[in-house]
């Protein structure tokens, strides 16, 4: 994710409020899991459908989703301690086992990016047709506008980190709301709903949290971001990270575990065609006020979600990007053109190319969320799975026992959840296209002569999203 830095006044006087390091941390920590978030909005539905509609085995499906979250966060809290100048899994990669490795998070970042705009502006329009279903017959349409006017507005510039964090503050009142209605609310007995599932309870389970791992898409995020905190020292990005990691844990955890709660109180299952289960939640428990809040409010965060991928994505093509050093020399290993920019410090071909790719993933789902979910998490969970091999493989070589107990058992876990999305067909795609992806970085790599330091290009590209913004 990118956001446009908050300038600190030194210490002492003159020093606002704004620039303080609570409201700092606050605008910081809200606006970095916008994505993680904004999942809630798909997953739980998405668990749902892969239990066949068993509402009963929901809640502990969405719990162990929440578990293995818990356990990812965990493992990058001690990622973030050792790289506090950001970079993730790729810086990890890269110092454990040489800079090439650092191009496989690297190729699964880019995928994981592109899947996060198409499917947040397929939720968002997905939104839209649960308050206005008349407009079902339009959902690719209205999904491709949606991800226009989100491209558009990237173009001119970051949107800011305070209207990231305004959205997802936006969007935990709402949800919060229709928790509170839900204590009284009637049920409701919407959507299909069955009582039996295709395998006997705890494989049923198993089998499906996987999918719902979409919600884990952004939660990494931190561990890059804090890059962005130029005015911060080495142990206050720690800080900030390890804060941002846990906050959000909380937040998507009380958020998805609550919502699930309500939706198996309320008897509300698969949803028709022109809704979601997440609306159809908002509409039995409130009324037709916040029902219209809640459903905005998830769409704004949806467009937010989209949004900083718009711009984390270009910006880390600009950081691959080749330009001329003094001297007559390059760095970069990628076209020249991918890191062109306006005056808004925009790199404008590689938004356009994120748009069209976007826009074909967009296409070929028909504006679907739900299809797109199913290749969603592979990704990340390449990410993921590289980073606590790393981990892993540093605690081995300083022989920390507990340290290592703690990352295989994390990159284990990673794995099975890879492995059961992977099984289910369909979503090898995501891993072939990231695979791919990291082979042509690679190819580029060493016909540039192999230069140094592509295992922090994803912390460069974070410190480039604060550039000075122009005009």
């Amino acid at each position: 994710m990118a956001f446009p830095p908050t300038t600190s006044s030194p210490p002492g006087r003159g020093r606002g409020l704004l620039h303080s390091r609570p409201v700092l941390l606050v605008a910081f920590a809200f606006a970095v899991m916008a994505d993680p978030v904004s999942s809630v909005a798909y997953a739980i539905e998405a668990a749902l459908r892969a239990l066949d509609g068993n509402l009963s085995l929901l809640l502990a499906t969405m719990g162990l989703v929440v578990a293995v979250i818990a356990l990812v966060i965990v493992n990058y809290h001690q990622l973030v301690a050792r790289f506090p100048q950001g970079g993730g899994a790729a810086a990890a990669a890269g110092r454990a086992f040489g800079e090439p490795w650092a191009f496989i998070p690297i190729g699964a970042l880019i995928v994981d990016f592109v899947l996060t705009i198409a499917i947040s502006v397929s939720a968002g329009a997905s939104a839209v047709i649960d308050y206005v279903p008349d407009l079902g017959s339009w959902r690719t349409a209205l999904a491709l506008i949606l991800l226009a006017l989100v491209a558009g507005l990237t173009w001119f510039g970051h949107i800011g980190r305070a209207v990231f964090a305004l959205m997802t503050l936006a969007f935990v009142a709402s949800a919060l709301a229709v928790l509170a209605g839900a204590l009284h609310a009637p049920v409701a007995h919407t959507g299909t709903v069955s009582h039996h599932s295709a395998h006997v309870a705890s494989i049923a389970v198993v089998l499906a949290f996987p999918v719902a791992m979409a919600l884990a898409t952004g939660v990494e995020a931190p561990s890059s971001a804090i890059a962005q905190l130029a005015q911060l020292d080495d142990a206050g990005r720690r800080r900030f990270g390890r804060v941002t990691l846990w906050l959000t844990l909380a937040i998507v955890g009380t958020l998805t575990l609550g919502l699930t709660a309500a939706a198996v109180h309320l008897k509300v299952g698969i949803p028709g065609a022109n809704s979601t289960q997440i609306g159809d939640l908002a509409h039995a428990a409130t009324g037709s006020g916040v029902y219209a809040f809640f459903q905005l409010s998830t769409a704004l965060l949806l467009l937010s979600a989209a949004s900083s991928s718009f711009q984390a994505g270009p910006g880390l093509l600009k950081a691959l990007a080749r330009y001329e050093l003094p001297g007559g020399a390059s760095r970069g290993i990628l076209a020249g053109f991918l890191g062109r920019t306006n005056r808004h410090h925009t790199p404008y071909w590689a938004v356009v190319l994120f748009l069209a790719v976007s826009a074909a993933v967009t296409v070929g789902a028909a504006g679907h969320e739900q299809t797109l979910v199913l290749y969603y998490a592979v990704s990340v969970f390449m990410s993921f799975l590289a980073g606590l091999v790393a981990m892993a493989t540093f605690a081995w070589r300083e022989r920390g026992l507990g340290s290592v107990l703690l990352n295989g058992l994390g990159a284990l876990v990673v794995a099975f959840t890879l492995a059961v999305n992977l099984g289910r067909g369909e979503p090898i795609a995501s891993l072939a296209a990231a695979v791919i992806l990291a082979g042509v970085l690679y190819a580029f790599w060493r016909r540039a002569g192999r230069p140094r330091g592509i295992a922090e290009v994803v912390s460069e590209a974070e410190h480039l999203s604060e550039e000075p913004q122009a005009g």
